[in-house]
Order: structure tokens, then C-alpha cells, then sequence
């Protein structure tokens, strides 16, 4: 885990309360200083989970794409992270 932000409110349709939590992460993969990072967002509980700067944790992601006023976007949802003991 490379760092992690600050969980805050966002609206939702899909959630009873009209808004949701949301926090954002960023995840690099194994292997060493020079490997690929994702930034991530964290919804709903998994959003309060807090982790540590260099923690080794374990996550799936979802990919998916939207378009908006004629650009596309890409987007990355950590559906599930858990923490791997070093």
C-alpha cells in the first residue's frame, strides 16, 4: 500500500441514504521500487478500513471504463482488500 486517503460522503442512487463512503487508495504491485501503481477507490464499509504507508496487502479489483461529455474514463473499484502478514 502506497498511500491512502481520508474516507468522505459521495451521493448514490444506490444506496438507501441517498450517499455513500468513499475512500481513495493507491496499490503497487510486488516486486520492487519500479512496479506498477493503481489508484483506487474504496466504497461503502471496505472505506473505513485504514491502512499503513508499506503495508503488503492482498486486493481485488474491478476495471471498467465510462464515458462522459465524449471522453472516456477509466476507473478502478478495490472490491476487496486484506491485510498480508510480512
Amino acid at each position: 500500500m502506497v498511500r491512502q486517503g481520508e474516507a468522505f460522503s459521495v451521493q448514490s442512487a444506490k444506496a438507501e441514504a441517498g450517499q455513500i463512503q468513499k475512500c481513495n487508495i493507491v496499490l503497487k504491485e510486488l516486486g520492487g521500487k519500479f512496479e506498477n501503481e493503481y489508484a483506487c477507490a474504496m466504497l461503502g464499509n471496505l472505506a473505513a478500513c485504514r491502512f499503513q504507508e508499506g503495508d503488503v496487502v492482498a486486493a481485488t479489483l474491478r476495471f471498467s471504463t465510462h464515458e462522459y461529455q465524449g471522453q472516456v474514463f477509466q476507473e478502478i473499484l478495490a472490491t476487496e482488500i486484506v491485510k498480508v502478514n510480512k
